[in-house]
């Protein structure tokens, strides 16, 4: 281990023995909304409109047991099809929905509260290639990949839960897919998870993994640690017909919902920010009747992410400005109804963890948090417009969210940091403040320091080896990934293996 290795680990264990400050700069659950880049008028606006595309236009493709449920309460299925939602119904359900709740990790340090404007950074995605450490090279996403995302999640401080990012491209079937996911995702950490599921006949077994996993029949309901990453709306405006039974299945169980909808400005939302926001902000209206209507008041993240299209291409982009502000926006419009809001950022289009991925992410993730978004996802290891993962890019994109969540912070005014005695000290005694009483108080729990970005001269880098951030960001992921990762009992793991055929070797 080299020298910045072993500074490293030593402020690891130091942090694992309580060492660090008892007030650390930065940690989840920042409260955000400062920066708002819609008006109250706009938000109203805005809002009005989504209800007025709900009840005019409706969706379409309802499954039936949604229709049902809907028109008792009001809701008309046209001759067309499409099933119209009133205002009032609407106002009902929002009314009823889930304000705050707790996301479970499997150790309780790990707990999320969810709630006003707190905010948490996390992983999402289904990349289908990794970009190989030190390399331009890019190959199929396999388990082991899974797996070892993970066990790096579980170790860095900044990334506050862990969705599934990749796709294991070696397991084509989808009880084999959606299985081993969920065993690499209990093995590689205790953090709360998220995942996919295909089918609905694959939530029960997945349930029964998890249940195994936590040391029994029961267990996983009583403390859910994992949430459903489910697209019950297909832009635009129709209901995806599997999606919406495997979601139906999943809230029987017990298992938080992220509902997501992801319309592409340009391509399946209106060109206008503004238009596209309307869309998407009804379809994710219309998801939250989905699960309300299920179970009033089940936990649900309310997920608009809008996305965008490089209209010179029709490809959808990740780090653009644009996104950037619709996904701040969509997290000001849901934190206006008093939901629990899921948002994208951080999806850059580069391709390497290079200058374009740093600005693309410090922008989009930075103005999500600003706008105080609970729930950000696919903030970290994602390039390629979420085609592609990179472990390198995951450890860099720690240090960034650090970043983001210290600018959310902000600054506290209090007649304490104001500090007028520790000025008048200064002035009248030693002329400057190292050393000084305020300044010793302050170093752990006002100033955040880079574990990984250079602070150095330029003659003290270039006699260490003149190292950029992707290399030492590989040197890190060596260590980290040299620290076993002992997440399931030995009694549990041997249970899960015996019911179901689980691919990763044994730990």
């Amino acid at each position: 281990m080299n020298r910045r290795g072993r500074a490293r680990e030593s402020k690891r264990q130091q942090r694992l023995a309580g060492g660090r400050a008892a007030h650390p700069p930065i940690g989840p659950g920042l409260t955000g909304g400062t920066y708002r880049p819609l008006s109250c008028d706009d938000v109203d606006r805005l809002h009005d409109a989504a209800l007025t595309v709900l009840e005019d236009l409706g969706m379409a493709d309802a499954p039936q047991f949604l229709v049902e449920s809907a028109t008792a309460r009001g809701a008309v299925h046209g001759s067309d099809g499409r099933l119209r939602f009133p205002r009032s119904l609407v106002g009902e359900i929002i009314e009823g929905a889930a304000r705050r709740f707790v996301l479970y990790g499997r150790r309780s340090h790990h707990d999320l509260e969810i709630s006003g404007q707190r905010v948490h950074y996390g992983t999402g995605g289904a990349a289908i290639s990794i970009l190989e450490i030190g390399t331009t090279n890019f190959r199929p996403s396999l388990l082991t990949d899974l797996y070892d995302f993970a066990r790096v999640a579980d170790q860095l401080p900044n990334v506050h839960w862990f969705t599934r990012c990749l796709i294991a491209t070696d397991l084509p079937d989808p009880l084999d897919l959606d299985i081993n996911t969920a065993y690499a995702l209990v093995a590689g950490t205790t953090k709360h998870v998220g995942t996919a599921i295909t089918v609905p006949e694959n939530v029960t077994p997945v349930i029964e993994l998890f249940d195994l996993a936590a040391g029994g029949t029961g267990a996983f309901a009583e403390r859910p640690f994992c949430k459903l990453h489910s697209s019950p709306i297909v832009p635009p405006l129709r209901y995806g017909g599997d999606a919406c039974d495997t979601l139906r299945e999943a809230v029987r169980q017990g298992m938080p919902i992220t509902a997501i909808t992801a319309g592409q400005a340009g391509a399946t939302s209106p060109a206008s920010l503004a238009g596209t926001l309307v869309q998407t902000h009804a379809e994710t209206l219309a998801a939250l009747i989905l699960v309300n209507l299920i179970e009033p008041g089940h936990p649900m993240i309310f997920s608009n992410w809008p996305f965008v299209s490089d209209l010179r291409t029709g490809s959808m982009v990740g780090g653009s400005p644009e996104n950037a502000v619709l996904n701040a926006a969509a997290g000001q419009l849901a934190a206006h109804l008093g939901l629990p809001s899921g948002v994208a950022a951080g999806m850059a289009d580069s391709k390497l963890p290079d200058v374009q991925a740093g600005y693309e992410k410090g922008v989009t993730t930075t103005l999500a948090g600003l706008a105080g978004a609970n729930l950000i996802y696919e903030s970290a290891g994602m390039l390629a417009s979420l085609l592609a993962a990179s472990l390198e890019q995951f450890v860099i994109d720690d240090e960034l969210l650090g970043t983001a969540l210290r600018t959310i912070r902000g600054i506290e005014v209090t007649d304490e940091t104001i500090g007028l005695e520790a000025i008048s000290e200064a002035v009248l005694g030693p002329g400057h403040y190292l050393g000084s009483a305020q300044t010793l108080a302050l170093m752990e729990t006002e100033y955040l320091y880079p574990a990984l970005g250079d602070r150095r001269t330029p003659d003290e880098w270039t006699r260490s080896g003149s190292h950029d951030a992707r290399h030492v960001a590989g040197e890190h992921i060596d260590e980290l990934l040299a620290n076993p990762a002992e997440h399931l009992d030995p009694d549990n793991d041997a249970a899960i293996r015996e019911r179901f055929d689980i691919r990763l070797a044994h730990l």
